[in-house]
């Protein structure tokens, strides 16, 4: 990867990264679209990182569809598919690990303890191997978006990080590999996360700027879903994850899948 990232740049190229876990889906696409759009040479990783799940998560039951995933990116036009081994990328001995600093601690690095180490390590790695000019990441997952906006500029990566709208199907669910674990009844109840942006917004819109009280208007929708388990609701500084602000985010448990979707109140929301 290294050696033709090399030679790509020697030939005058820009090169756009989109890192993935795989199992593709629309949202993953939008992506691939945008940065096939806007750079000469495109790379997606696929890697199922091990070291940003936590015990008892999903990681061995985690969908690998590695060969449809590479058609699928054959054809979008990419120009290079990277799908390194966990041995490759932490071979024996590996213990150097990338701190992803105070954005980190709250909401997801508080409830999944060690999720941002591991996600500011592989990506730092994924920068390093593909030698990405760019590097495009979907807004669903927004405080990882914060913890790599954060690490690109704190360890002068020199990639540029773009950030993409959310992807929602027909009813509002935000798309999701983790969707694929949901039964019909649960696909039904996972709709209560965006209805519960929407409650936000819509008082929001209405001049409600108190973030207590526009947390309470998620939790109550949350919890008139019987399948529905509230992890978090919150309305924080898109920035620093901790000060209140205007994005509003959550994560529920529809039986047992974990699910986490947000939106800036300060924003339309899509559709």
């Amino acid at each position: 990867m290294r050696a033709l990232a090399r030679r790509w740049h020697g030939e005058g190229g820009v090169i756009g990264l989109v890192p993935t876990m795989g199992a593709l889906h629309a949202g993953h696409l939008s992506l691939v679209e945008r940065a096939r759009a806007e750079n000469t040479r495109l790379v997606v990783s696929v890697f199922v990182n091990p070291i940003q799940f936590g015990p008892g998560e999903d990681l061995d039951r985690y969908p690998r569809p590695v060969g449809s995933d590479l058609e699928m990116l054959r054809a979008a036009g990419v120009d290079a598919a990277y799908t390194p081994s966990a041995q490759a990328m932490y071979p024996p001995g590996a213990t150097t690990r990338v701190l992803a600093g105070p954005v980190a601690a709250t909401l997801e690095g508080a409830a999944r303890p060690g999720h941002f180490e591991g996600v500011a390590t592989v990506v730092t790695k994924l920068f390093w191997a593909t030698r990405a000019d760019r590097a495009y990441f979907g807004q669903k997952d927004a405080q990882q978006v914060a913890v790599v906006q954060r690490l690109a500029a704190d360890l002068d990566s020199g990639v540029e990080i773009v950030v993409c709208p959310t992807v929602r199907e027909a009813d509002g669910l935000a798309v999701s590999s983790r969707n694929a674990y949901l039964d019909a009844r649960e696909r039904a109840a996972a709709v209560s996360l965006s209805r519960a942006l929407r409650a936000a917004l819509d008082a929001y819109r209405a001049g409600e700027r108190d973030a207590a009280r526009l947390r309470q208007g998620m939790v109550d929708v949350v919890a008139g879903e019987p399948l529905a388990a509230l992890e978090y609701a919150e309305v924080v500084d898109p920035g620093n994850f901790s000060s209140p602000g205007t994005l509003a985010l959550l994560a529920v448990r529809i039986g047992k899948t974990r699910l986490i979707d947000n939106h800036d109140l300060a924003q339309p929301y899509p559709g």
